[in-house]
């Protein structure tokens, strides 16, 4: 178990190891109870979230973030997770950080930005 107490700290580690491709480091930071939205409505448990990850950081191309906030256990995120299709779609994340864990996170960005163009909608 990491040995960070503070919410900020414990998301910025989640966030480097998973964006940078370490899954299984960026699980330690995360309650094996944790609750998970995402727009997929099938990712809500840790498991769901190993495979989502597992799936979307081999695509990444770059993460640049744009903004942050915190407040007490409460930190959202604001990035652009880019990929061979989409190098500004604005991806955004509000963890609840709990005894150095983060107990919940809600994730929202636009899904359709990800597909191939030629996939898209018209």
């Amino acid at each position: 178990m990491p040995n960070v107490h503070d919410a900020l700290s414990t998301v910025e580690a989640y966030h480097q190891a998973w964006t940078s491709g370490d899954i299984d480091q960026a699980l330690t930071y995360v309650s094996d109870d944790v609750h998970c939205f995402a727009p997929d409505e099938n990712v809500t448990t840790k498991g769901d979230w190993r495979d989502y990850l597992a799936g979307f950081a081999p695509m990444l191309t770059g993460v640049p973030e744009h903004s942050r906030m915190t407040d007490e256990n409460r930190v959202a995120l604001w990035y652009f997770p880019q990929t061979a299709v989409t190098t500004t779609t604005l991806a955004s994340e509000l963890f609840t950080v709990h005894e150095g864990q983060i107990v919940e996170i809600r994730l929202a960005f636009d899904r359709l930005s990800y597909m191939p163009r030629q996939q898209q909608p018209a």
